[in-house]
């Protein structure tokens, strides 16, 4: 099956101003375009359609209507599957969204769980989609991705759990997340610490960044792994 003509990528991120009032984290309006244009370059890299929906283009009162409404555009436009992601998961890769592609054309539905209870992907077949159901999530709580999972479990297809990634919602977030320095391109390293300031950082291994510390010892250990599919 050719997944070109049959899914496509919705990225639901809003502007970075937008964000900056969304989310707790001050002064991060030039990370968060930096993000937004990182994964949409993942997501134009797998060839797949690309579809960005910002609060301009969002429809809706709340988080899960604008969601919602948003998923249900895109198969209005002809898509049997849809891969939904946002800009907050830099762990992200091209890789997984390929893969989600080439499941979602074997018939299956994937899921990519975040430390937070919620979700920071989700490949959805349009037979899947239930309007009502989406609407009535628990959207922005911890319970998100257990609601989520068990509905899908009365579906008929299998679900495919990705790895569980963290997204980015406050500073403790970006601090955790320089844990996984190598996971990162340089420019969105210098902004975290940019956004962090640079004495909240240092405790994070950067070894592999020394010219953001070049007056600092670094300790000889190695930034934990993290496990790519």
């Amino acid at each position: 099956m050719n997944t070109l003509h049959t899914t496509a990528i919705l990225v639901f991120a809003n502007s970075a101003k937008v964000e900056l009032v969304n989310k707790s984290i001050p002064n991060s309006e030039q990370l968060f375009d930096k993000l937004t244009k990182s994964t949409l370059l993942k997501a134009k890299n797998t060839g797949l359609p690309t579809f960005h929906f910002t609060d301009k283009d969002q429809v809706g009162s709340n988080f899960g209507e604008r969601f919602t409404n948003a998923i249900a555009t895109v198969f209005e436009k002809g898509f049997d599957n849809i891969i939904t992601i946002g800009n907050d998961t830099p762990h992200l890769k091209t890789q997984h969204l390929k893969k989600t592609a080439k499941q979602l054309a074997l018939g299956k539905t994937i899921i990519g769980p975040s430390v937070d209870g919620g979700f920071y992907l989700l490949g959805l077949q349009k037979v899947d989609f239930n309007i009502d159901e989406f609407k009535n999530l628990p959207w922005k709580r911890f319970s998100l991705f257990n609601r989520i999972f068990d509905s899908f479990k009365n579906q008929s297809s299998e679900i495919i759990k990705l790895p569980v990634f963290p997204d980015l919602d406050n500073e403790k977030d970006l601090r955790s997340i320089l844990t996984y320095a190598k996971s990162f391109s340089f420019s969105i390293i210098k902004l975290i610490i940019s956004v962090l300031g640079k004495k909240n950082a240092l405790y994070c291994q950067l070894s592999e960044f020394p010219d953001l510390f070049p007056h600092r010892l670094m300790y000889n250990k190695g930034s934990p792994q993290v496990s790519f599919i």
